[in-house]
């Protein structure tokens, strides 16, 4: 942007003292362009008119980049828009064989918004996706998985009876137990 601002600067405000006589403001919408089509070669007009469409693409590069995404390019207009009216009046009041012309606003609009469509707006998305880091970008894509095979169903089992399980005795309980037992052992013995 800097880089930009100087040549502008340069190609803008460097005066012009050799058509000093000749230059004139111009406040009425495409007068400057017909005198293009009608006073000049066709490789003046061409290099009068692309030479201004040229001059505002950076701006439709360049400020998207700066501005937040909501109406960006409204934004990016009235930018543009401000910043060529500020350097056409300082041409028209301060330097020599320039003078304020709507028809370079204009020129350089649509310049800006040429270039935004072309690769402004391309631009500006990638880099606020990127500045936005992985955690604000959109959920990242799963890959597909290679379907597993199904299993064939095992067949159900018919179900066991659970046996019958005597409850958990006391300790005192189970030497009694056990002293039954074996006092009906010595009997079978003996019989």
């Amino acid at each position: 942007m800097t880089g930009f601002s100087v040549v502008l600067a340069k190609v803008t405000l460097t005066p012009s003292p050799a058509s000093q006589d000749l230059v004139t403001a111009n406040l009425h919408p495409g007068r400057s362009l017909r005198q293009y089509a009608e006073d000049y070669t066709f490789l003046a007009a061409c290099k009068q008119a692309g030479g201004n469409l040229v001059l505002g693409m950076p701006f439709g590069v360049l400020l998207p980049i700066l501005v937040p995404r909501r109406l960006r390019m409204i934004r990016m207009v009235l930018l543009t828009v401000l910043v060529i009216v500020v350097v056409e009046l300082v041409q028209g009041a301060l330097v020599a064989g320039r003078a304020f012309d709507v028809d370079d606003v204009i020129l350089n609009t649509a310049g800006a918004l040429l270039g935004y469509l072309l690769l402004g707006r391309r631009l500006s998305h990638r880099y606020h996706v990127l500045a936005a880091g992985p955690d604000r970008t959109a959920p990242p894509v799963e890959t597909p998985q290679p379907k597993q095979p199904k299993q064939p169903k095992q067949p159900k089992q018919p179900k066991q009876p659970k046996p019958d399980r005597a409850p958990v005795a006391q300790p005192w309980t189970r030497r009694l137990h056990a002293i039954r037992a074996s006092l009906t052992r010595g009997r079978v013995r003996k019989g």
